[in-house]
């Protein structure tokens, strides 16, 4: 695999960003309203953003002073006078107003008005929420961390989030369900991409377990050019492996397929051949049955 190596000690300010920002992705986009000493409303997306805490329940998003000029953002010089913050997440069908807000206005101009978004009163903070969120939090703004004084410099907006809302339409099983949520994230440039559909996938949490991990596994396995990384990571969750008993079960089950696989001349295909099948297996999430057969592969020696 041919890497390209980049000194970030070489690059503008510009460049830095366009790596960044085209690399770390999906970032999920905070849809920020804060208001100024006079209660004037400012509304501005930020896609450096993110939950960094549970208790207390922290988001962290980081308005950056301009590359071009080094001003400051309306919504940074907000959170220094004002500390609090609604924090709206934004779905799919806000994307092109959440854009339209982003534009570079004076102070005294509504980007509420002008993206035509709704503004809501919140219950506990002064600024707005917007109402066709589907989530919303009201937040203290805790700290305000600046990461520099140059263009391009980020500052972290340390908020606690102190009420949350949700449209109900989202909820399953008392939880934001994602498919119903349907968030957008930033990509680099204009891109952006969409949680929802075939994007979404559940991976197995290794909560409370250890798995047996790709170290313990045969060479054979480890080494197969069948078999992918993200194979090996559902292999290596197990805790332990198939006993003799379940593997010769298992062959026993399907000891058609099996003697088919036996009767091919070369070796070579039929070990890619028992891979091949593996990794079928574990495509269907059958990961005892693809464990059967690997181990099965690795004592024919081929």
């Amino acid at each position: 695999m041919v890497m390209e190596t980049i000194d970030f000690r070489t690059l503008s300010p510009q460049d830095k960003y366009k790596y960044l920002s085209s690399s770390v992705t999906p970032r999920p986009i905070a849809l920020v309203s804060t208001v100024d000493g006079a209660r004037n409303v400012n509304l501005s997306p930020f896609s450096f953003f993110n939950v960094f805490s549970a208790n207390p329940p922290i988001l962290v998003f980081s308005p950056l002073r301009s590359i071009r000029t080094n001003e400051t953002k309306h919504t940074l010089d907000n959170v220094h006078e004002v500390r609090e913050a609604v924090v709206n997440l934004v779905s799919h069908d806000m994307v092109e107003q959440t854009s339209l807000s982003s534009g570079s206005y004076e102070r005294d101009v509504d980007e509420f008005a002008k993206s035509g978004f709704t503004a809501q009163a919140s219950e506990l903070v002064t600024p707005p929420r917007v109402k066709e969120a589907p989530v919303s939090f009201e937040c203290e703004v805790k700290e305000v961390v600046a990461l520099g004084n140059e263009g391009g410099s980020g500052n972290l907006v340390i908020c606690e989030v102190k009420m949350m809302h949700v449209q109900k339409r989202i909820l399953k099983d008392g939880l934001p369900d994602p498919f119903l949520l349907d968030t957008v994230a930033r990509l680099g440039g204009d891109w952006y991409c969409r949680a929802s559909g075939d994007s979404l996938f559940e991976v197995e949490k290794p909560i409370g377990k250890s798995g047996l991990g790709v170290d313990s596994m045969p060479e054979s396995v480890r080494n197969s050019d069948v078999l992918s990384g993200n194979d090996l990571g559902k292999l290596g969750g197990i805790e332990r492996f198939p006993s003799k008993l379940d593997q010769k079960d298992f062959l026993k089950e399907y000891v058609y397929a099996v003697e088919e696989i036996m009767n091919l001349a070369e070796a070579g295909k039929r070990l890619r051949k028992l891979h091949t099948w593996a990794k079928e297996l574990i495509a269907e999430r059958k990961i005892q049955e693809a464990w059967s057969i690997l181990l099965w592969a690795d004592t024919l020696g081929e």
